[in-house]
């Protein structure tokens, strides 16, 4: 395999490996290194990369495994899990603000899901892999994996919900 045909495969899916590595490590540098880490662990397996049928669900689970290798670790056990990446410029300033806290709390409340549920809201609702990608690469079951994201939407909503209603818990 040549480098143009490994960027050709690799290249499509290399800001989902980055974004997930975020979501998990939250420091930019660590998603970077780990980005790379997986984009070299590729490189150095070229020749198998062909025998397998979905190379980026391959990879984001190379880069879930690294990461929670990575998260074991003693120099990473103060890492936490944020979303940063909502951004809509079209917006006034004031519904801006009012998004922007949104997505904070709900920042706040995946924080406290469970590392599954976490894990199954970033690869379903942010980088919109299919269930049946997602239950390969968790390897967990079709089922399990919609009754942990419903879990994990329900818990959202209902948090969510109660903090607009009633104001800051």
């Amino acid at each position: 395999m040549t480098q143009t045909e490994f960027l050709n495969i690799v290249m499509p899916f290399k800001d989902k490996v980055f974004r997930l590595a975020k979501r998990l490590l939250v420091s930019t540098e660590e998603a970077e290194d780990a980005t790379q880490e997986v984009l070299l662990k590729l490189w150095n397996n070229k020749k198998k990369i062909q025998e397998y049928n979905n190379v980026e669900a391959f990879s984001m689970t190379m880069t879930k495994n690294f990461c929670f290798d990575k998260l074991k670790s003693k120099q990473s056990q103060n890492l936490k899990i944020v979303h940063s990446n909502y951004e809509d410029k079209q917006t006034s300033l004031q519904k801006q603000v009012e998004l922007n806290d949104s997505v904070d709390w709900v920042s706040k409340i995946i924080e406290d899901l469970p590392e599954q549920q976490k894990l199954i809201i970033q690869l379903r609702d942010i980088e919109e892999y299919e269930y049946d990608e997602i239950a390969k690469m968790l390897d967990m079951k079709n089922t399990a994996v919609r009754v942990n994201l419903s879990r994990a939407r329900k818990t959202i909503r209902e948090k969510l919900t109660s903090t607009h209603s009633y104001g800051i818990k």
